[in-house]
């Protein structure tokens, strides 16, 4: 059966039971690789694939795909429980996926594999997907931290021509996809963007976005010709404080591994690694 989201309350904790059964098994965390967090919002665009145990009624398996910033391009993932794997239930939820992607206009896919996870490269590449590029998830403590008295990282309050200058020097980013990329982090409830100012000038910016005990760090940017001045670390620092300001436990963040040079940023600031995620696009 096909859910769109956001989820009730028991079908939420189906999922995470079938989640935890599988990272006890497997050694690996699927529950955020499949978007629970996200999947009782009403301000998630997803859907949710479901494959049930006839006889008992058991959730035994799970698609899951998600619009992350509202542009037609769904991440989706996949989970079954150990003792009912490699029995066609894999097959079974991506084609009923492709199939809800398709009626929902999907622009575009990745296939998201947590490293490591049994069966799951094997898996998607036999059905006809190629590795793209690998994220790595860092995790820290939220800690009360003293902060850089000459930077000031205080929230938006529409600096959009240089946020857009900077987001497109950092990522590439076309002017009217760091427009949308603006309007989602500022109208997302649980998001925030922040602007880092030094010397009255708007040199880089920063969005946390809550989740239970875990605040997320994500659109992390310096202006080019700031780099090496500590801003970087500055507002990973003042995320931490903010995390635990707010009572958030942990921090994190995703970076691409081969993005060595804002690895070892996150490092020098406390992240470690806590997991990777292997993305595929389709042939």
């Amino acid at each position: 059966m096909t859910v769109s989201f956001p989820l009730d309350g028991e079908t939420l904790d189906e999922l995470k039971l079938l989640c935890e059964e599988a990272t006890t098994h497997d050694y690996r965390v699927y529950e955020t690789a499949m978007g629970l967090p996200m999947a009782s919002s009403f301000e998630s665009k997803g859907f949710m694939v479901l494959a049930y145990e006839d006889d008992e009624d058991v959730l035994v398996g799970a698609a899951s795909a998600i619009d992350l910033i509202g542009l037609h391009t769904y991440e989706w993932s996949l989970v079954v429980t150990p003792t009912y794997r490699q029995k066609g239930i894999g097959t079974a939820l991506m084609d009923a996926l492709q199939t809800g992607l398709e009626e929902r206009g999907a622009e575009g896919q990745l296939a998201v594999v947590i490293d490591g996870s049994p069966f799951g490269h094997t898996f998607i590449e036999k059905k006809g997907f190629t590795y793209s590029f690998s994220e790595a998830t860092l995790e820290t403590r939220a800690e009360s931290v003293e902060l850089k008295n000459d930077i000031e990282i205080i929230p938006y309050t529409g600096e959009q021509a240089e946020l857009i200058a900077i987001y497109s020097a950092a990522f590439g980013d076309l002017p009217e996809e760091s427009e949308e990329l603006i309007t989602f982090n500022t109208s997302t409830n649980g998001r925030k963007l922040w602007v880092a100012r030094k010397d009255g000038e708007i040199v880089g910016t920063v969005t946390t976005a809550q989740e239970n005990e875990i605040q997320w760090v994500t659109a992390l940017a310096v202006q080019p010709n700031r780099e090496g001045q500590g801003i970087g670390t500055a507002m990973l620092s003042f995320s931490k404080d903010y995390a635990s300001k707010i009572g958030a436990k942990f921090v994190m963040l995703d970076v691409e591994i081969d993005n060595k040079k804002a690895l070892s940023v996150y490092e020098k600031a406390g992240f470690m690694k806590a997991q990777q995620i292997d993305y595929y696009v389709k042939q």
